[in-house]
């Protein structure tokens, strides 16, 4: 018995049979350790929870951030923050699990810094720390969590 598929019908399930090989690999892909974080690593669309020290977090208190690989800096990232209708530049890197981010609104000096650490068995896609204000002072707990798909 001789069986064939139609041009159309052979191409649906080449397609369904690539998606299904990707799906599988975006399952599989390796997941990295805190201190193997890297800039790559930061590459992408995060969220941000804020709080006081040991407090929960609230949603008022959110950012959305978005990291691109830095031109001038090889092994660094900048990129925009957007709270509360305001919008921030950001500067920053990682190294071995320890994260650093600096904020400014202005663009010309640092009105905040966040120093924090990639969350171990995240797979580098929670980062936990302190958010520091420089004027008017203010200190709060933060938690970065990197958004679906990135």
């Amino acid at each position: 018995m001789h069986f064939s598929l139609s041009p159309l019908l052979r191409g649906a399930a080449a397609g369904a049979l690539l998606a299904l090989g990707a799906n599988a690999f975006a399952q599989t892909a390796p997941c990295i350790d805190a201190d193997q974080a890297s800039h790559q690593t930061l590459l992408g669309h995060w969220e941000a929870q804020f709080s006081a020290p040991g407090e929960q977090p609230v949603p008022a208190g959110t950012a959305r951030l978005e990291l691109i690989p830095h031109p001038e800096l090889a092994a660094s990232v900048r990129g925009r923050l957007q709270r509360a209708g305001a919008e921030a530049l950001l500067a920053g890197d990682v190294d071995q699990g320890d994260f650093t981010l600096e904020e400014s609104i202005n663009g010309k000096n640092i009105s905040a810094t966040w120093i924090g650490q990639v969350v171990p068995d995240s797979c580098g896609k929670e980062i936990r720390g302190t958010w520091t204000q420089a004027n008017p002072p203010l200190s709060l707990s933060f938690v970065l969590r990197k958004q679906a798909g990135q």
